[in-house]
This record gives structure tokens, C-alpha cells and sequence, in this order.
């Protein structure tokens, strides 16, 4: 666990579910992405369920508000035979952006890597989210990838 005199960043607990399904609304409307009640709570059991792969992490102010939360998970990397980190949300609350929470997320986030032994951290990012990758742009490197969807059964 890393953070500041301001800000520490530490594992998701059950207490903080009002604040997380605050946070991760944001970050769904931040996207303009439908996500009902029932599909929050399935994420929330994820993040609790020791055998699901999914993990997360908020940041704390000093005042117990939480100003930020990450969803990462490790995903198989057979052309390197290693495993790598996938970090899927990344979201601080916008009075809070800005203030280095997004950097001690990451941080955290590298540390975990480290200590796991992944070759890589690796996310994705709309292209317009030009605030984010001024921020990914300084901790990371950008990638040639060009990232395709596709519909399973259409």
C-alpha cells in the first residue's frame, strides 16, 4: 500500500461499497456506459470473491472519503510465456483530479506488478481522454495496438 500524508491507496473493503458504486458511476458516466445495479454488484462480488481474478483498489483522502478506485486483473501473455497485469478501471472523482491520485493509483498498481513478478501493466483509453493520457503519457509508454471489439455470436 502506498499514498501520501493525504491520500493512502489500499485494497477494496466491504465498508466501502456507497462510496466505491459512487465512484464507479462516475467513471461509467465518464464513458456514457449503461451499467445497471445488478451489473455493479456482480463486479462488487468479483472484486471480494478470493477466486475471481478481478482485484481493486481506492485511494483515500485523510477525511475517509474515497477519491479514486482501480479494477486490474493478470492476463496470460503466450507470445512472452509471462503473465502481465490488465488495469481495467481507473477513475478519480473530478474535484479530486488533478492532485496526483490518478499517479499513486498507477504507483500502486506498478508495485503490485513488481511483486507478482508481471511483465507488464497494460490499459486502454478512449482517445479523447486527453486529461488521463497527459498523466498515462509521463508513467507509461503508449503502445502501436490498435484495439478491435467483437460480438461473440453475431
Amino acid at each position: 500500500m502506498s499514498g501520501t500524508a493525504a491520500v493512502v491507496i489500499r485494497p477494496v473493503r466491504e465498508g466501502d461499497f456507497d462510496q466505491w458504486r459512487a465512484l464507479y458511476r462516475g467513471y461509467a458516466d465518464f464513458y456514457r456506459v449503461e451499467q445497471s445495479e445488478e451489473g455493479a454488484l456482480l463486479v462488487w462480488s468479483w472484486i471480494h470473491d478470493p477466486a475471481h481474478e478481478v482485484e481493486g483498489l481506492v485511494a483515500e483522502a485523510a477525511d475517509g472519503r474515497l477519491v479514486g478506485l482501480a479494477h486490474f486483473r493478470p492476463f496470460a501473455r503466450p507470445l512472452s510465456a509471462s503473465v502481465g497485469g490488465w488495469l481495467d478501471d481507473l477513475f478519480v472523482a473530478p474535484a479530486d483530479r488533478g492532485s496526483g491520485v490518478a499517479d499513486l493509483l498507477l504507483d500502486a498498481l506498478r508495485g503490485i506488478g513488481a511483486e507478482r513478478g508481471w511483465s507488464v501493466v497494460r490499459w486502454i483509453t478512449a482517445d479523447d481522454n486527453h486529461r488521463a493520457r497527459s498523466v498515462y503519457d509521463r508513467v507509461a509508454t503508449r503502445t502501436m495496438w490498435v484495439t478491435y471489439d467483437m460480438t461473440p455470436g453475431a
